[in-house]
């Protein structure tokens, strides 16, 4: 098998007034429970930020402000050598009324979740919950295995 060259992405960790965090569905026909944050593939010539606000505004309508990066992660499939790594920002939609659509007609679920919440449901990555609401550090979560 051979490997390819790892495929970097973006995601945001924006969080609700009452702290609720935004997980996104995007397997097609609802196929899989696992959730993830808003973000995708980064495009050459565009900065990470550029790239994070193109890419939530496809998955959700929301124009975005970027902060500070929370989490790097990578994740990996041994049995393709699929490899991406995936730097987690923090984000803030522009102020006013927040309703999600899908302009791209990539995601199929949309949900806010509390820490608890994001317990009890299927997510990636592992660490999300620390990253998002720990001790505000940024964290390294190096290599996993990608569960679909």
């Amino acid at each position: 098998m051979k490997l390819a060259r790892p495929r970097l992405a973006v995601r945001a960790a924006i969080l609700s007034a009452d702290g609720r965090l935004l997980m996104v569905n995007a397997y097609p026909g609802q196929q899989s429970d696992l959730w993830a944050l808003p973000g995708g593939g980064v495009e050459p010539g565009q900065s990470l930020p550029e790239n994070l606000i193109r890419e939530v505004a496809e998955e959700t309508g929301l124009i975005i402000a970027v902060g500070a990066p929370i989490l790097i992660n990578e994740f990996h499939n041994p049995a393709n050598g699929w490899h991406q790594v995936e730097i987690i920002f923090r984000a803030t939609p522009q102020p006013g009324e927040i309703v999600l659509a899908d302009p791209a007609g990539v995601v199929n679920r949309f949900r806010w979740v509390s820490r608890a919440d994001l317990a009890g449901l299927r997510h990636k990555p592992d660490q999300l919950a620390n990253a998002v609401w720990g001790t505000g550090r940024a964290i390294y979560d190096p290599l996993e295995t990608i569960v679909i």
